[in-house]
């Protein structure tokens, strides 16, 4: 068989059964909120189906036999460490509290070898810029940060306050690049006629003009045109 029809077949082959084993692994969940072991299942078997992809002298079915292996070992771990707190300990990392009170903790930050500089980097991700406004900071198992912020520095909410807001609605989408959306619009209590009035008020003679526009369950039209609007920051 000619080689690159080979590579070609084997990439068809090997793609379909690696899809369907990484769902396995992963689930829903996006590789940055992989635990450990998942994340290296998953470059262990990226690494075999690259020399398997790229060295077409490898054989096939042994390649897709250790796939499917490290795919059922990690469902295995994975169900023991759901089960067993002690397994769990063993192939994750632990959550590690790095601020308490508006205080870096310098031992747990040396223990899981963060320097000072990602900590303040994490924290001004969350849109913390003092460290007095951390209540805890806590570096989860995947690395992320969590932060719940001092009582005092927590914003009011409506609520709180004796404000009534009304509740808030999905949108649904009406207009996609300039054509009608009728299925969507069925779905929903408004007519045509209520959108074309929408649109009108918002400066657009007809659908055509509209790239995008959605309404909520109260009326509340969202409006995008094809040419943007100008913005001068002063």
């Amino acid at each position: 068989m000619n080689v690159y029809l080979l590579v070609f077949l084997r990439i068809i082959s090997i793609m379909s059964l690696l899809l369907f084993m990484v769902l396995l692994v992963m689930g829903k969940r996006p590789i940055g909120e992989l635990p450990v072991f998942d994340f290296l299942t998953i470059v262990v078997i990226g690494a075999v189906v690259g020399a398997d992809i790229a060295d077409p002298s490898i054989k096939h079915l042994p390649t897709a036999f250790a796939i499917v292996v490290l795919a059922l070992l990690q469902k295995i771990i994975s169900t023991l460490s759901i089960k067993s707190k002690r397994v769990k300990k063993l192939i994750n990392f632990e959550p590690t509290i790095v601020a308490v009170g508006g205080e870096l903790h310098y031992k747990n930050i040396k223990k899981i070898d963060y320097t000072v500089d990602e900590i303040l980097m994490l924290l001004r991700e969350k849109d913390i810029f003092d460290l007095n406004r951390v209540g805890y900071a806590i570096i989860e198992q995947n690395g992320n940060l969590s932060v719940l912020r001092k009582s005092q520095e927590e914003p009011l909410t409506p609520k709180q306050m004796n404000i009534y807001t009304p509740e808030s609605s999905l949108h649904t989408t009406v207009i996609s690049e300039g054509k009608l959306q009728r299925n969507n619009l069925n779905s929903t209590t408004f007519t045509e006629e209520y959108i074309q009035a929408g649109i009108k008020e918002k400066g657009y003679k007809s659908i055509e003009e509209v790239f995008f526009a959605s309404i909520d369950r109260n009326g509340l039209m969202n409006i995008s045109g094809y040419v943007e609007k100008e913005v001068v920051i002063s």
